[in-house]
């Protein structure tokens, strides 16, 4: 599942096509074009365009030319490839086999070609996509900002850590090594943490996406095998226990997350 470390590894690909004009866009599967506009419409704005920089915002990543933006989302299953080579090996909820028939988009330019295989199609493709509502990214993101964030909330920890609007970037597997490792329980409502707490978990929110950048993806965090029947906890050995929280899977150990104590 792509999350923010994947998006970054996806911008890195693409960072070499900067300074190259797109010479032919082939949008193979319409449906992966969103917002106003046709799939043709889509092609022509950008064939042409030399591309200038990209960047991202969370689990968005953005190819500016001198035109328009090109908005890029990786759903679930969502991989970039550059010159045929993948930008990962796999994705935890995403199949191992690599079907040409999952290529939904094409761009080719004078350095190279870029491409897009969602087998799921929850991702896609716009043309100035609007940043506005994303919260702060989570590279980035300050104490004050994330203190923001939870203040007064009643909703789980975890479901406010998964909200792009209040973060952006965190992913179900990023969230629940994060909470992990900062010692608190991902049921907890997020507005009854203290202020010792946000401080600790706004640590361990930066130190966690910048181990697993080092580490090359997000399902490789150091409790991420353990996520499973029968998985125990990689610091005490505690049972692992499942449950759904904010919509998703969620693991933690009940023993050193179940006050929010701190290790």
């Amino acid at each position: 599942m792509p999350e923010l470390v994947e998006v970054e590894l996806y911008r890195r690909m693409a960072a070499p096509l900067v300074g190259a004009t797109v010479s032919s866009v082939d949008v193979v599967d319409p449906r992966f074009i969103r917002g106003a506009g046709s799939a043709a419409a889509f092609a022509k704005a950008i064939t042409g365009r030399a591309l200038t920089g990209t960047d991202r915002i969370g689990k968005l990543l953005l190819m500016h030319t001198d035109g328009p933006t090109i908005g890029l989302r990786f759903g679930m299953t969502g991989v970039l490839g550059v010159d045929g080579d993948d930008g990962l090996d796999e994705l935890v909820y995403g199949p191992s086999r690599r079907d040409p028939a999952w290529v939904r988009l094409r761009i080719v330019t004078t350095s190279g070609e870029l491409f897009v295989r969602d087998p799921r199609i929850l991702g896609s493709a716009i043309l100035d996509p609007d940043t506005a509502a994303l919260g702060p990214d989570a590279t980035t993101i300050t104490a004050g900002q994330l203190a923001a964030a939870v203040r007064g909330s009643r909703s789980p920890i975890k479901a406010r850590l998964l909200d792009q609007h209040r973060v952006a970037g965190v992913g179900n597997l990023i969230a629940d090594e994060v909470l992990w490792r900062a010692s608190i329980a991902p049921q907890r409502p997020a507005g009854s943490l203290s202020a010792v707490e946000v401080r600790r978990l706004h640590r361990h929110v930066r130190s966690t996406v910048a181990d697993l950048l080092d580490r090359g993806g997000s399902h490789l965090g150091r409790m991420t095998d353990q996520r499973k029947p029968g998985g125990c906890c990689p610091t005490d050995g505690t049972p692992l226990q499942r449950a759904t929280v904010g919509g998703r899977t969620t693991w933690w150990c009940p023993a050193h997350q179940r006050q929010g104590a701190r290790r």
